[in-house]
């Protein structure tokens, strides 16, 4: 997939890429922080039908909702020919006993012999988590273990 990255002077960035129909698709990066979704129209690329103005927590939800599966997806076809592993997402909610809590708090390796290969955050991938790292509500962790382990990760996660 080719992004293309543009820069428009006095006011951010634009990077975005074709869809197969034609269509583009992207974001530009104000210089004030502001963030906006765009789509273009079918027949003219450069043309925005679509300007939609996200905040920095918007865009960073919006980016784990596409990006933590496109991660499973990987790791899930990395994993096919090794019987017995499976790749999840879990996540974290608001208010759940590890909200505001470290890895190292859940034992989670301990406990389930799972292991948490990385952490999608407001956007960004956070590969191989210390102990130390703590986690927030919103965060989706992604966990790689047998079916049954990463069930029981999962109550971990929601019990404690």
């Amino acid at each position: 997939m080719n992004v293309e990255v543009t820069p428009l002077p006095g006011i951010g960035v634009r990077k975005d890429f074709a869809l197969r129909n034609g269509r583009r698709v992207g974001v530009v990066t104000h210089r004030d922080g502001k963030i906006e979704l765009i789509v273009s129209k079918t027949d003219d690329p450069d043309a925005c039908q679509a300007e939609i103005p996200l905040t920095t927590d918007e865009a960073g939800a919006l980016a784990n909702l596409l990006g933590a599966p496109q991660l499973v997806a990987q790791l899930t076809e990395e994993h096919r020919e090794v019987p017995g592993i499976n790749t999840r997402q879990l996540p974290i909610k608001a208010n759940a006993p590890f909200d505001g809590r470290t890895l190292g708090d859940t034992a989670m390796r301990t406990r389930t012999g799972v292991s948490v290969v990385a952490v999608m955050r407001a956007g960004q991938v956070h590969p191989s988590p210390t102990p130390d790292f703590t986690f927030t509500a919103g965060d989706l962790l992604v966990a790689v273990g047998t079916a049954e382990g990463l069930e029981n990760a999962l109550k971990i996660l929601r019990n404690g």
